[in-house]
């Protein structure tokens, strides 16, 4: 049977790639709102252009009934709030809010699970990103708040590192362009933090599975794959899957910042999370960070067109 599924946001990354993925089943009838600064074009997806603070939003969304509502670009709690005064409660038979794992306090109980302490305040240490953990933990509860009230089931994801296709953060694409180049990469000489990782691929699919899915009602999980990858490991991986022959060079943590080199992950932080119970759950498997991060580097030299020599 069809379902109706109304996407907020999917333009970019995660939510391109979960679109994209949503629409391989013809019986879904995916309306994607969004300001319209990258249309889908896809046959078969209707495309709302309005922004999601606009007070337009309610006249312009379908009168229909949603089997699913995704949000993907909610990051305060009045971003939520605006979207619930727009879908009537009793069309909402299920709200997925994407959330992220920034919205835990530093602790040294690893690996972070979902019952861990939120933070309580923004971030100032972390600059013009301070407040982006603490409002989408004040929105988390929004969510909580609201759902409680009009009885709509809700799920909140919390991915870890997401990398693969349409990434527009300079993480994997960082690397992958220095080493196409050639040129030497400066690691910290600090080799004990480690980072876990979920691919965008399997972000779109524990969606998928969560759709309308009973057993995942009025829960919070963590999306992270069970590998523990370092800067070593990512370039181990990197030069394997590229066959290039890396050049590195380590330096002192506190030279790397002085000379502001760009390395995308913590130099001194391990971003450990548990990514077991929706894993359990589900019964899904997170796709091994090799043959993911292989899929990634094969999207990535289509997009750019590359024809990179191999090394002898």
């Amino acid at each position: 049977m069809g379902r109706n599924i109304l996407i907020i946001g999917g333009s970019y990354f995660v939510g391109r790639v979960c679109v994209e993925m949503l629409a391989e089943d013809p019986d879904n009838r995916i309306t994607v709102v969004n300001r319209g600064n990258r249309p889908i074009g896809r046959r078969g997806i209707v495309e709302i252009v309005c922004d999601r603070h606009d007070y337009r939003l309610k006249e312009a969304l379908p009168k229909s009934t949603w089997q699913a509502v995704i949000d993907f670009c909610a990051y305060t709690p009045l971003d939520v709030i605006q979207l619930m005064v727009a879908v009537p409660h009793e069309a909402m038979k299920h709200y997925i809010f994407i959330s992220t794992v920034s919205v835990y306090a530093d602790t040294l109980d690893l690996p972070v699970k979902e019952d861990a302490p939120k933070l309580q305040a923004p971030q100032k240490k972390l600059g013009i990103a301070a407040d982006y953990g603490f409002n989408k933990w004040q929105a988390e509860l929004k969510v909580a708040e609201y759902c409680a009230k009009s009885q709509i089931p809700y799920t909140i994801l919390r991915p870890a590192i997401i990398y693969g296709k349409y990434n527009y953060a300079p993480r994997e694409s960082y690397f992958f362009d220095l080493i196409s180049q050639g040129k030497t990469i400066i690691l910290p000489k600090n080799e004990l933090a480690l980072y876990q990782f979920v691919s965008v691929w399997d972000v779109a699919k524990i969606i998928s599975q969560c759709l309308g899915n009973e057993r995942v009602f009025q829960q919070a999980f963590n999306l992270a794959a069970e590998e523990l990858i370092s800067y070593l490991r990512l370039i181990e991986v990197l030069q394997e899957i590229m066959n290039r022959r890396v050049s590195l060079e380590k330096l002192e943590s506190q030279e790397i910042y002085k000379q502001n080199i760009p390395l995308p992950f913590p130099l001194e932080q391990h971003l450990i999370y548990s990514g077991d119970l929706i894993r359990r759950l589900l019964g899904f498997d997170y796709a091994p960070f090799a043959l993911e991060m292989k899929r990634t580097w094969d999207w990535y030299q289509q997009t750019k067109g590359l024809n990179l020599a191999k090394d002898i």
